[in-house]
């Protein structure tokens, strides 16, 4: 049966009580918000809906939250918001006691100076040769580095043994339209090499079950309907199988190359469903981008 096209989410409002949004892609694209997204969303809420934003972003939620508003999100636009940072974030003050070395960009320095505040002060943040395990939140210059510039990073870890979190299990991500390396690239190939990998975030199932557990507190019962929207197959998609949600995808996001090839952009569906068949996913519709 092939998936339907639909022309916006009212289309499918009608049928859920809750929606779990991805952000990147869907409702920015890391400059600015999508005002046309956003209005969805309110909509969906104006007409009692709840909406939890899910994300794999490697910082806390309340971190996002607020870079959300530096970008120009309207709060109106969703309820509550989980991020795989703030997964890592528990994990990290779990293993109190133990030394963490940073893998990734100072500015995702909130992380560690929130454990630090939750630990009262006695986080400890070493050099790699001296940790325990590795907190990795991306490259720490992602528009000039690939995973190839930490293999002997990655060599280093896996000869002493390190676990490490991945504080953001997306490969890729869009910018202002151009693809970028992830943190979950550089687990990926330390897991290649046997290394030892803890995700945070989506495909994996914790970050749903805190975003379902948000809703519920918000709407006094656990939401019975409820639809994943997201542009990333791997991640949004995946995850909601593996969560037992019926998902939206968004093909105007960071498959939009592969999905919309030249010379003409126009939507390839043989490669669309060869992409979503090889993940084993079946989202309830399609759309290019979230509008109402």
């Amino acid at each position: 049966m092939a998936i339907p096209q639909i022309d916006g989410l009212s289309q499918l409002a009608d049928r859920y009580d809750a929606i779990l949004c991805d952000v990147w892609g869907v409702l920015i694209d890391g400059r600015s918000h999508f005002p046309v997204a956003a209005e969805a969303l309110e909509k969906f809420r104006a007409r009692g809906g709840k909406v939890a934003l899910v994300t794999n972003a490697s910082r806390p939620s309340e971190e996002v939250r607020r870079q959300l508003d530096g970008l120009g999100l309207p709060r109106a636009a969703y309820d509550d918001l989980v991020s795989a940072g703030q997964l890592t974030l528990e994990q990290m003050v779990a293993r109190d006691g133990e030394a963490c070395h940073h893998l990734g960009p100072p500015r995702d320095n909130g992380l560690f100076e929130a454990a630090d505040r939750l630990l009262g002060g006695k986080f400890r943040r070493v050099p790699l040769e001296d940790a325990d395990y590795v907190v990795c939140t991306g490259l720490i210059d992602e528009r000039r580095e690939t995973p190839d510039d930490y293999a002997r990073t990655l060599e280093r870890m896996r000869e002493r043994g390190l676990p490490m979190l991945c504080a953001n299990p997306d490969i890729v991500v869009g910018i202002a339209g151009e693809l970028v390396y992830c943190a979950g690239a550089l687990a990926e190939r330390y897991a290649a090499l046997g290394g030892e990998v803890v995700m945070a975030g989506k495909p994996y199932l914790p970050i749903y079950a805190a975003a379902l557990g948000r809703i519920a507190a918000l709407a006094g019962e656990a939401p019975a309907r409820v639809l994943a929207i997201g542009d990333g197959v791997a991640t949004d998609l995946l995850g909601a199988s593996r969560a037992g949600l019926d998902s939206l995808f968004l093909t105007e996001g960071v498959h939009r190359d592969e999905l919309y090839p030249p010379p003409d952009r126009r939507l390839d569906v043989a490669a669309m469903g060869a992409l979503l068949a090889g993940a084993g996913v079946k989202p309830v519709a399609f759309a290019p981008f979230l509008v109402w």
